[in-house]
């Protein structure tokens, strides 16, 4: 593969106990991983577990007798149906035959059943059809669909099931790989990897991409995310934040990983505190946020205070994150809880902007109290208390609060504008007076400044 030129390949492995779908780019020995998905809880095992069921479950029929009742029975069934599974991937259907499988009434009991190919497919087709959904996904990440993979390589021996097979190709449009044993394939890849590490394969290069996303923990305990999944690493990005209160002397960076809206459903990689923030009006300190990841995987994390160059950083090993059974289960749990997720950030949100302008609007009554007629004061005074009123309660309606909110920005933009107004047209006046003075004083006629001075007067009049 690392022949190849520009080409995409979905990597389908299929093994005993997991799922996984990668889809990569591949073009002069580097190997650029475009996304992932999988299932951890899905492989071989669920389909044996299949003829462990029906073969038990056809033997109670005719004895009344439950199989799974004794472990020493079961592992025999299990390695039964394990062969059987195996053979039917050369022939159409296999016998199965267990002497004296265990003890009836009369005495002795044996199993001896015939499992079609046909049979088997119907046991497990569900299975089958339940890993292409991470394979849609894994090309929904990547922005691709299924005619634009080029090669479809099979990993995993669970792969050499005809029916997976057959999905496998109905699904991306085109045979898949067979060139390389599914067993194998994995124990090769992890070789020319230690080559790699080691230095002694140089014209191959693997680019990995962040399994989720990475984010800080915002106001409201929202998930605000600055690595994206399935960002390629080695990646860095930067965002500035600032402040919640007024004369806030340190924040907290909350470094976290996951794809849920809110920082509690996510895990929490580590936290650290920038302090020593000047004294500011809220909004007004510049944060910057730097997340940087290298090829190994290191997350390195900084917040850095633009005014001052206070700087605090955090490390994280690659190690130190989740395992892939917990990978799974997040971007599991993302996804059933999407709606709700969006919902209660969508609120936090409202409230938050509720708060900013709140505080801004108490703001320029306190700054321009001088300018506002007492009328003009009441009306918009009446008009926050209302939207206030609403922030106290326990269980905002978002429709209500955004509804005080625009109540009250109707009754603020014409009050400020025209106090805006006001402001530039004396500004202009006085900038024009200005000019008016210095072209008199370049004539240098002393009546004609004298003339001037009367008309400036005038004007003042008027």
């Amino acid at each position: 593969l690392d022949k190849k030129s520009d080409e995409k390949i979905a990597v389908y492995d299929l093994g005993g106990g997991t799922f996984d779908i990668s889809i990569l780019e591949v073009g002069d020995g580097v190997f650029e991983v475009k996304s992932t998905n999988g299932n951890t809880h899905l492989g071989g095992d669920d389909f044996d577990q299949r003829i462990i069921d029906w073969l038990a479950d056809e033997f109670q029929k005719e004895n009344s007798v439950d199989l799974r009742a004794d472990k020493m029975t079961l592992q025999r069934l299990k390695d039964a149906a394990e062969k059987a599974k195996i053979e039917l991937s050369s022939t159409t259907q296999t016998e199965i035959n267990l002497p004296f499988i265990t003890q009836g009434q009369a005495g002795p009991l044996h199993l001896n059943v015939t499992l079609t190919r046909a049979k088997l497919q119907q046991l497990t087709d569900n299975l089958v059809q339940s890993t292409l959904t991470p394979c849609q996904k894994a090309l929904d990440d990547a922005k691709l669909k299924p005619k634009d993979i080029n090669q479809v390589i099979l990993v995993g021996g669970q792969t050499r099931m005809p029916s997976v097979q057959e999905a496998v190709k109905e699904f991306f449009g085109k045979e898949p790989h067979k060139g390389v044993n599914p067993d194998e394939v994995v124990a090769i890849g992890a070789a020319i990897q230690a080559g790699v590490l080691g230095g002694e394969v140089k014209d191959v290069l693997l680019l990995d991409v962040t399994p989720l996303s990475l984010g800080i923990e915002t106001l409201g305990g929202v998930f605000t995310r600055l690595i994206e999944r399935n960002t390629t690493i080695p990646t860095e990005k930067k965002q500035v934040f600032s402040t919640a209160a007024d004369n806030q002397p340190s924040v907290e960076i909350n470094v976290l990983q996951g794809d849920r809206e809110m920082a509690a459903h996510n895990k929490s990689l580590g936290r650290f505190t920038l302090t020593g923030i000047p004294p500011a009006p809220r909004g007004v300190p510049q944060i910057e946020v730097t997340f940087k990841i290298d090829a190994n995987g290191i997350l390195n994390v900084s917040a850095k205070d633009l005014a001052t160059g206070k700087q605090q950083a955090i490390t994280i090993q690659a190690k130190s994150g989740l395992t892939e059974d917990e990978i799974q289960k997040m971007q599991k749990e993302a996804e059933e809880h999407a709606e709700e997720d969006k919902k209660k950030k969508k609120d936090i949100q409202t409230r938050n902007e509720a708060d900013t302008l709140v505080y801004s609007t108490e703001r320029a009554l306190e700054e321009m109290k001088d300018k506002i007629s007492d009328g003009e004061k009441k009306k918009v005074e009446e008009k926050l208390k209302k939207l206030k009123d609403a922030l106290t309660q326990k269980d905002i309606n978002t429709e209500d609060v955004k509804s005080l909110m625009e109540d009250l920005t109707k009754e603020t933009q014409p009050v400020f504008a025209k106090i805006y107004q006001q402001a530039a047209a004396q500004q202009q006046q006085q900038q024009q007076t200005q000019k008016t003075g210095q072209s008199q004083d370049k004539t240098g006629d002393k009546e004609d400044v004298v003339d001037a001075d009367y008309k400036v007067e005038e004007e003042d009049r008027k």
